[in-house]
């Protein structure tokens, strides 16, 4: 059993974090994910590709590269959009009915390409992910920790569908 254990490992073909690497990949290069959105905070294209950086130099032994590298990601913010849900009753006939919770959601689009094998290349593929809260919250004050709880998923699912291949 630990032979198996130490071979595998030792092959750079799985690691304990789910990734599933050739041992021919050595780099990645994530350009710049900008926000074609026409909403969100000012750096949320900055907060993302730093986030995605992040997770691959984190969770894998890649080197993130400013271009040409081994796998290659980039995309845009397309969707942000704050919308009611769980509508309630005023209770009042005066007053229109309200909603019990608001929802923020933003859409990226991501396409990817592996240099060594296009088994797993994606173009224009949307990563979606959401976050409720109370609507008697003002949206200004929760903003920036629903932006960065939604982007932390994201990078995740885009991490997921790229090295890890679920």
């Amino acid at each position: 059993m630990c032979a198996i254990i130490l071979f595998v490992s030792s092959c750079n073909i799985y690691s304990f974090t789910g990734a599933a690497l050739d041992p021919q990949v050595k780099t990645i290069s994530i350009d710049n994910f900008y926000n074609d959105s026409g909403g969100g905070p000012t750096n949320m294209s900055q907060l993302l590709t730093e986030k995605l950086k992040d997770y691959f130099q984190q969770n894998t032994s890649l080197t993130v590269v400013a271009e040409n590298g081994d796998l290659q990601l980039d995309g845009n913010i397309a969707r942000y959009d704050f919308t009611p849900v769980a509508p309630q009753a005023s209770g009042n006939n005066q007053t229109g009915d309200v909603a019990g919770l608001m929802r923020l959601t933003i859409t990226i689009n991501a396409s990817y390409v592996n240099a060594f094998s296009d088994e797993f290349d994606f173009n224009n593929r949307a990563f979606s992910f959401f976050s409720d809260f109370s609507a008697e919250k003002d949206p200004s004050t929760v903003e920036g920790q629903l932006v960065d709880e939604i982007l932390d998923q994201i990078v995740f699912d885009i991490f997921t569908a790229t090295v890890a291949n679920w």
